[in-house]
């Protein structure tokens, strides 16, 4: 979730240790950063009363100062701390319940605490072997990270492992191919992770910024800025689902090479279990693609050869692959690291839920398989808004189901088996969408005879549901900022907002979608008791209702007029096809411009006005 969904969901007290934190690092930055001074003067140095768009705006120009400080603080809050960030910082651990924190530390303090008194023996007789075998690898290790441990005493301070040594450990662990899981584990024996005080650690964590927590809620938020942030100074280039996708990509063959680099199992593992010891390893992702991926005799050419192919396998659509392996290598990196926002524009929310739904349909287990891989609680309800806000994105879970998983979909959908089948499935349901919107009008009558002369299949009574989710799609197209968190926390069971769209971090639309089969809607009592306790909840969550937005396919002359005389709150009116006009004129012009602003005029909206101005 990124930082102004959560600063838009928590109150002003859960917001203020991430705002003292900020408030802190700028007054010591602003002394040789003059481009932050400058910010902060805007604010009058009240950094505690700015907006939230001030602040994500000091906390992207802060963020390295931001980064160094969390480095030193990581370093002196010890081992306890640095394991809650691991588990925050995984795939779906971005929005959790406390106590389900609890439950995941304790399920890997169990496994550290185990593979640490099977390592404790192997090293004891590594120490005295003259081969360079596993147990003198990790003794050696085991003997530097304590000396980096214990040298504290000598000069008389607290033991610790400060962020320099920690990065010369790193490239010892490197070098000696010692694993992640391991080097936690060798940890463990030297400096002991507690197993307890685990709600001490979370507000130790809260402190320096790192986190909010919602007490009505019971949650914790971890920004996806700040996953990113914590990724860096663990040294992991890309996230674990990431990670996977390329290792998806993989032959069976090339799997077994990375493996065998490591002097791990081949013999009678099947792929899948492959995929998982790969994983564990903790390798880095540019070691695997540079270096692991290959086998002994293969040289640079082949090796940048494969990477073009790996570009294309993955379907990054770089626009350049670089010339050296060090570059196609990055590219691949830094792709798949900005790509969240792209995956998730290339589905409309209707087309997500489509795909959500028909693999479910074929996997039973998904949700299921989601929960394991992610890490979610069992009594979890698992939804595409759900899955929004821990940024799994529709490739995400194409990626989460084995290569045949996906031919089974293929061929039960009946697609092509040809080029990339993932993105296959995707283009099919980016296509279903599509034809919802040209078809635009006709929803909004519910004129089942024309959707189904144009092909388009739908029952009756879900035709409302479509209308909502295809007038959101087209606000999205059209560029608007469709809040799904800031909507789900309005909610209630008996009443529900269709759609919000935020104007500023502060102003937002209302979005009403009303279906109508026979003649003018007229319907206004009703809507605008809806439409007015939607505002009071925005009200009461700090958002101010720039405007009321009712889409529908046309309006009686008396709506038209009480939402004009309507003196409690501001009221626009669209029709159907007007909308779908501006869509295509947004569409046809090579650098459009439009604004969410052009809904806020009040009355019927003169919709051909505004294709005109776009």
């Amino acid at each position: 979730m990124k930082l102004a969904n959560i600063l838009s969901l928590v109150n002003q007290v859960e917001k203020s240790k991430f705002i003292n934190a900020i408030d802190r690092i700028c007054n010591e930055a602003i002394k040789h950063d003059k481009k932050l001074a400058n910010q902060v003067n805007k604010l009058d140095g009240q950094i505690k009363n700015a907006s939230s768009n001030d602040i994500i705006q000091l906390f992207q120009l802060v963020l390295p100062h931001f980064e160094t400080a969390v480095r030193e603080q990581l370093a002196l809050l010890g081992a306890q701390a640095t394991l809650l960030t691991n588990i925050l910082s995984r795939d779906g651990n971005c929005v959790v319940r406390s106590n389900w924190i609890e439950n995941l530390y304790a399920k890997e303090w169990s496994v550290i605490n185990k593979r640490a008194k099977e390592l404790k023996p192997l090293m004891e007789a590594g120490e005295h072997e003259d081969s360079f075998s596993d147990g003198k690898r990790l003794s050696i290790y085991y003997s530097c990270l304590s000396e980096a441990y214990i040298n504290d005493h000598r000069i008389n301070r607290e033991a610790k492992i400060t962020d320099d040594e920690r990065g010369i450990l790193n490239v010892l662990a490197k070098k000696l191919d010692i694993t992640a899981d391991d080097q936690a584990s060798i940890e463990h024996l030297i400096d002991e992770v507690p197993k307890s005080g685990v709600q001490d650690a979370l507000n130790a964590l809260r402190e320096i910024g790192l986190l909010f927590v919602s007490r009505k809620r019971q949650t914790v938020y971890v920004a996806d800025e700040i996953v990113s942030l914590l990724n860096r100074i663990q040294d992991k280039e890309l996230a674990d689902k990431h990670l996977l996708r390329v290792l998806r990509t993989f032959s069976d063959a090339e799997l077994s090479n990375i493996l065998k680099n490591h002097r791990k199992k081949i013999r009678g593992v099947d792929r899948k279990e492959k995929i998982e010891n790969i994983l564990k390893l903790g390798l880095s992702a540019s070691q695997i693609i540079k270096t692991d991926l290959y086998s002994e005799n293969a040289n640079q050419n082949e090796r940048k050869d494969r990477l073009k192919q790996l570009i294309q396998d993955l379907d990054l659509g770089a626009g350049k692959l670089g010339t050296t392996l060090d570059e196609r290598s990055q590219i691949i990196i830094d792709s798949l690291n900005s790509c969240t926002d792209e995956e998730f524009n290339m589905l409309s929310a209707t087309g997500f839920k489509e795909l959500f739904s028909t693999l479910q349909n074929h996997f039973s287990s998904l949700s299921k398989v989601l929960k394991a891989e992610f890490e979610l609680e069992e009594q979890e309800e698992i939804d595409v808004e759900k899955l929004r806000a821990l940024s799994i994105t529709p490739h995400d879970i194409l990626f989460m189901l084995s290569n045949d998983e996906i031919k089974s979909v293929i061929e039960s959908m009946k697609l092509s088996k040809r080029g990339n089948t993932r993105l296959n499935i995707l283009n099919c349901f980016a296509d279903a969408t599509d034809r919802l919107i040209e078809n635009y009008g006709s929803l909004a009558r519910r004129d089942l005879a024309q959707l189904k002369s144009e092909n388009v299949e739908i029952s009756e009574a879900d035709i409302g549901i479509k209308f909502e989710e295809v007038t959101k799609a087209i606000f999205e197209q059209l560029g608007l900022d469709i809040d799904e968190d800031l909507r789900k926390a309005i909610n209630t069971s008996k009443d529900k907002a269709d759609i919000i769209v935020s104007l500023t971090e502060d102003d937002v639309i209302i979005g009403e979608a009303k279906t109508c089969k026979n003649g003018d809607f007229a319907k206004y009592s009703t809507t605008s008791r809806q439409v007015k306790a939607y505002a009071t909840r925005c009200e009461n969550v700090g958002k101010r209702v720039a405007q009321v937005l009712i889409v529908a396919p046309s309006f009686s002359d008396d709506f038209v007029e009480s939402a004009e005389m309507d003196t409690e709150v501001n009221i626009s009116l669209l029709e159907a096809d007007g909308l779908k006009m501006i869509l295509d004129a947004f569409k046809a012009r090579r650098n459009p411009k439009f604004s969410g602003k052009l809904f806020t005029k009040g009355g019927l909206l003169k919709a051909e006005l505004i294709a005109k101005n776009i």
